[in-house]
C-alpha cells in the first residue's frame, strides 16, 4: 500500500505562549481542526464531573474542560506513537473495550477516532455502558477527509449510519460541520501547505514555487472558509464532518 503524501500534524494542547500561536494558527489554517474545537468548544466548558476523553491522543482539548469541574481521564492505544502522539498521562486499552466499570463517567469526549476503529461498534457500546445515565456524549468523524495515518483509517460515516450507530442514547443530535465550499476550501489549503512544506523526499520544484505565488492568496481562502462553516454557505450534504451529541 502507498505511503502518505501528506499526514496530518499532530494537534497540542495551547499551553505556552508557542504553543497558544501555534494552536491558534492551526485553527485559522485548518478547517478540520477549526469546525471540530467550534462545535465542541461550550460542550466542553460546561462539562462537569468525571469525563473521559476516548482516543485523546495529546489531549489538545483538555484546556476546555473546567479544572475545578472535573476530572479528566485520557484514553488510548499502547502504539499511539503510529498516530504521531506521545502522551505518558493516559490509561492504556485495546483499543476497543473500555477498561472502567458501568457508569463510571458524567461525559465522553471522543474525537475524529471512530474512522480508525476496526470494532466501532462495540467501542461506542462500550462508551454508553462507562457513561451515567444522564451522561453527556460529545463525538466528531470526519467525512470530506483524505485517506490518511494509511493504514489505519477504515471509515467514513453517514448521517444515517451515526443515527443507528447511536441508537441507545438519547436526545441524539447530528450536525454538520462545514459545507461543500467548506470542503473544497480545505482541500485547497491542503494542497498549498502540502507544496510548501513536503515530505521529505517528496520535493517538487513547480508546485512548490506555485504555492509561494499563491500565498498571498491564502489568509482570503482561510476567511472564506470560517464564513462558509459560519454562515452555512453552500450545500451541507458535503461537509468537513459531523459532530454527534447525545445523553445516556
Amino acid at each position: 500500500m502507498a505511503s502518505e503524501k501528506f499526514r496530518p500534524l499532530a494537534l497540542s494542547a495551547p499551553v505556552s505562549l508557542a504553543g497558544k500561536l501555534k494552536f491558534c494558527a492551526r485553527l485559522f489554517l485548518d478547517l478540520q481542526v477549526a469546525t471540530v474545537y467550534q462545535s465542541i468548544r461550550e460542550e466542553l466548558k460546561q462539562a462537569a464531573g468525571a469525563v473521559l476523553d476516548v482516543g485523546c491522543g495529546s489531549s489538545p482539548y483538555r484546556f476546555l474542560f473546567s479544572a475545578q469541574h472535573t476530572s479528566y481521564t485520557g484514553l488510548d492505544i499502547v502504539d499511539a506513537e503510529k498516530f504521531d502522539y506521545r502522551n505518558s498521562d493516559i490509561v492504556a486499552f485495546d483499543g476497543t473495550h473500555i477498561p472502567f466499570p458501568d457508569a463510571s463517567f458524567d461525559a465522553v469526549l471522543c474525537t475524529e477516532v471512530l474512522e480508525h476503529v476496526q470494532h466501532y461498534q462495540t467501542l461506542v457500546d462500550e462508551i454508553h455502558r462507562v457513561l451515567k445515565p444522564g451522561g453527556h456524549l460529545i463525538v466528531t468523524v470526519p467525512w470530506s477527509a483524505r485517506f490518511h495515518y494509511i493504514p489505519y483509517d477504515f471509515f467514513r460515516y453517514t448521517p444515517s449510519s451515526l443515527a443507528h450507530m447511536f441508537k441507545q442514547f438519547q436526545c441524539l443530535r447530528i450536525t454538520p460541520r462545514g459545507t461543500d465550499i467548506t470542503s473544497i476550501i480545505a482541500k485547497l489549503l491542503v494542497i498549498w501547505f502540502r507544496n510548501i512544506a513536503p515530505i521529505k523526499g517528496r520535493f517538487n520544484v513547480l508546485s512548490f514555487l506555485c504555492s509561494v505565488l499563491c500565498s498571498p492568496m491564502i489568509p482570503i481562502l482561510a476567511i472564506w472558509g470560517h464564513a462558509s462553516s459560519f454562515w452555512q454557505l453552500g450545500s451541507s450534504e458535503d461537509p468537513l464532518g459531523y459532530t454527534v451529541i447525545a445523553i445516556k
